[in-house]
């Protein structure tokens, strides 16, 4: 059955969801108060780099199954069902901000005339559903006629729209059988493949994608603790991580040690997590979210450190050459990015940064010099710093980059490069938590 489908936002997560619907074969209308971004997107473009989403992008524009717009009249009434797909970015004080979502209600309810489902994607506080309906139904004419469920989003970056099409499960957080109903509807091809399908209330759709940001974060932060037990005692993280991995209750996804995570979703998500359980008098929880953040943010000076103590103690005036901006391969997103946390540490005690990723763009800023190529990065470095891990910097011959540099010294601060090969050609390499290799 082919549905009416409004997607408003259309950043990140709202563009792969309009996307995506478009290929589930409902016709789609995406709202965004950015007049060219909407131009971008109806020219069948993408404004941000995702695999396999500007192609999307332009199939279904190209068909009119989707269009985009700032005009809220031309959703209101013709959508049977409406995404919130904003962003809830933190606060100084790690709370969710919700303003982008209460803006969007306070637009779309008074112009909802007819009976409609509004779904929500961002990912919110729990209690925030609730509280958002009161308002809805308070401000559109249609009154109790208008549903709100919770449909959390699981979107990994760099894979985006293989997880909008082939999800790996569903969350319906509802208190209304027929919500359940046209979610069954809206996501029939994927519940068709067999897709798993959690049916819930409300506040445990809310803490879903919460908890499970949460505990990937305490993954990340425990195998870095480990890494530096390892780098103390003599051992090697990478194979700990290998034999623990074996086992089935632990297994080996996200235990890869190094730099720590980052980007738009983590960090936020368990801060924001940490500060509602405040709020709720669950303080347990808060603490332990503290003490994951708290190991993430070690990992970042540890490299920075371990940089200057490499460079002789002292980077003044020294070049220091970054390779990877974006927080992760496969996106240019460098929001909360460790790799540039760890630049910036660097330039503050007075390093000449240069900095090389293959597709993030950043815009001018004090601290150091984005360049062109690996190349330019090198050239008269006194450390060679990898902190993102694409699949390109696996490739570099060692030995290209040796008259080059400064001097041969390079950080692996993701544990990928293969250091044999670079230890051959001349170079030290240093590995956090892998001592036993050194």
């Amino acid at each position: 059955m082919t549905l009416r489908v409004s997607v408003i936002g259309t950043s990140y997560l709202g563009a792969t969801h309009a996307a995506g619907m478009a290929e589930f074969g409902h016709e789609v209308i995406g709202i965004d108060i950015d007049e060219d971004k909407v131009k971008v997107l109806n020219a069948g473009q993408s404004h941000i780099f995702e695999v396999g989403l500007e192609p999307l992008l332009e199939k279904h524009t190209a068909t009119g199954r989707l269009r985009f717009t700032t005009d809220y009249t031309q959703i209101a009434d013709w959508a049977d069902v409406h995404f919130l797909a904003l962003g809830t970015p933190s606060q100084a004080n790690g709370a969710a901000d919700l303003s982008q979502l209460h803006a969007a209600v306070e637009s779309l309810a008074p112009l909802l005339t007819e009976p409609c489902l509004v779904v929500g994607k961002s990912t919110v506080p729990v209690g925030t559903a609730m509280a958002l309906e009161a308002r809805i139904r308070g401000l559109a004419p249609a009154g109790d006629a208008v549903e709100v469920a919770w449909n959390p989003e699981f979107l990994r970056e760099a894979y985006a729209v293989e997880d909008t099409l082939h999800p790996d499960r569903l969350v319906f957080g509802t208190h209304s059988r027929h919500a359940l109903e046209v979610l069954d509807e809206v996501y029939a091809l994927p519940i068709s493949d067999r897709t798993p399908v959690v049916r819930c209330d409300i506040a445990t759709a809310e803490l879903i994608k919460v908890a499970a940001n949460s505990f990937l974060a305490t993954k990340i932060s425990f195998i870095n603790a480990m890494a530096q037990m390892c780098q103390a005692a003599g051992g090697d993280v990478t194979l700990l991580a290998d034999a623990i991995g074996f086992d089935n209750r632990i297994g080996r996804e996200f235990l890869n040690a190094g730099l720590g995570f980052g980007g738009g979703c983590l960090p936020k998500d368990i801060a924001a997590l940490a500060y509602r359980a405040d709020e709720l008098g669950v303080n347990v929880l808060s603490d332990f979210i503290h003490a994951v953040e708290a190991i993430n943010d070690g990992q970042r000076t540890e490299i920075a450190d371990l940089a200057i103590e490499q460079a002789g103690g002292d980077v003044t005036g020294k070049r220091i050459a970054v390779l990877g901006a974006a927080f992760k391969p496969g996106t240019d997103d460098t929001r909360n990015s460790p790799a540039l946390t760890v630049a910036d540490r660097l330039h503050a005690a007075g390093a000449d940064v240069r900095i090389y990723d293959p597709e993030a763009r950043l815009p001018p800023r004090e601290g150091f010099t984005q360049v062109a190529s690996v190349e330019q990065a090198m050239l008269g470095a006194e450390v060679v710093l990898h902190l993102t891990e694409w699949p390109e910097f696996r490739q570099l011959d060692p030995e290209k980059f040796a008259d080059l540099v400064k001097a041969k010294v390079l950080i692996d601060a993701r544990l990928k490069l293969h250091a044999p090969t670079w230890r051959n050609a001349g170079w030290k390499v240093v590995q956090i938590g892998r001592a036993a290799t050194m």
